[in-house]
């Protein structure tokens, strides 16, 4: 048994986290530690915080983040700023928790020697051409395009240096775009869903031939577990499943899946600094430590994040329309 603080924990990954923790691996005691900023939804762990401890707080605030490393086992560290168009809005936010908020959990779990597995992005290493056959790896060079990702890749540079400083016991993952249920309807995936859910139309920006590497939530978690483990100490590991398609293939699938036609989105305004293609090699993850995706095909997730959503208005339709009309205001 060990005692886990999720850091980041009502969070859309971070929530996934901490149910597929209780559904799988029972036995561990889970303390979760959440500022309830716009991205981390209490109602996120409705029906498993009778088998939580849960803590409203920043990781920012030493006071409240000490004793809770000081009493656990592992950190496992979801808390992030992560959406990068907010990230060109103000970036303030993403400097404060992703950097310095990561900076306090260092000092803890150097003070206390308390184990570390960070969770990082693959939009640290930038983004690859539409024709490029190659994918990021361990050893890409970061080269992040917007204040988010730059925030993300100063604190793996920060968790990295803590390691070779202070002798720290981490890991860190970089994880490709992760899908399903509890994400925020800002996202892409969601966002079009509730579209089609609520009678309105699908927005795809600019041509749709951007391209990410999908994963679904609760094989990103697996991962995880997987690395807190087995992993070895030191050691990043990216996560990935090969889920390589465009935004118009996503858009067109979801269409089609609620029976309606593949055409029937409409093109709005590109994205500022819109990365082009994110691909992920988890060669490494798989090799070293036997892990694989149980969602094989992108289909089979998507169309149980789609039953999801169908069956969750309750969740998603209070966040809608002030998600839809900050995107109008963009053009987007």
């Amino acid at each position: 048994m060990a005692r886990i603080l999720v850091t980041g924990g009502a969070g859309f990954i971070g929530a996934n986290f901490v149910r597929y923790t209780i559904d799988n691996l029972p036995q561990h005691e889970i303390t979760v530690l959440d500022a309830l900023t716009y991205a981390g939804n209490r109602a996120n762990l409705e029906g498993v915080e009778d088998r939580i401890r849960f803590v409203e707080g920043s990781i920012v605030d030493e006071a409240v983040l000490e004793p809770l490393v000081r009493e656990c086992d592992v950190v496992v560290h979801f808390a992030a700023e992560s959406h990068n168009d907010n990230s060109l809005e103000d970036p303030f936010p993403f400097i404060e928790t992703n950097l310095i908020g990561t900076f306090r959990i260092l000092q803890a779990v150097r003070k206390f020697d308390k184990r570390l597995h960070h969770i990082s992005t693959d939009e640290v290493y930038g983004d690859l051409a539409l024709d490029d056959p190659g994918k990021f790896t361990e050893a890409t060079p970061y080269n992040p395009s917007s204040p988010y990702s730059a925030s993300k890749a100063g604190s793996d540079m920060l968790v990295r240096a803590w390691a070779r400083s202070f002798g720290i016991h981490m890991t860190i993952s970089n994880c490709s775009n992760n899908y399903g249920p509890y994400q925020h309807v800002e996202k892409f995936i969601p966002r079009q869903i509730t579209n089609v859910l609520a009678g309105a139309t699908p927005k795809l920006y600019g041509e749709g031939l951007n391209v990410r590497d999908w994963i679904h939530v609760d094989d990103h978690n697996s991962a995880v577990h997987a690395i807190v483990e087995n992993g070895r100490s030191g050691e990043t590991y990216l996560i990935g499943a090969d889920g390589e398609l465009n935004n118009r293939q996503v858009i067109e699938m979801i269409l089609e899946m609620l029976g309606k036609n593949a055409g029937d989105y409409e093109r709005v305004r590109d994205r500022a600094g819109h990365d082009l293609r994110y691909a992920i090699d988890y060669s490494k993850l798989r090799d070293e430590l036997g892990w694989k995706p149980r969602f094989t095909g992108f289909a089979d997730g998507l169309r149980q994040t789609i039953d999801w959503y169908a069956a969750h208005e309750g969740w998603w339709r209070p966040q809608k329309e002030a998600t839809e009309a900050k995107y109008r205001k963009s053009g987007q």
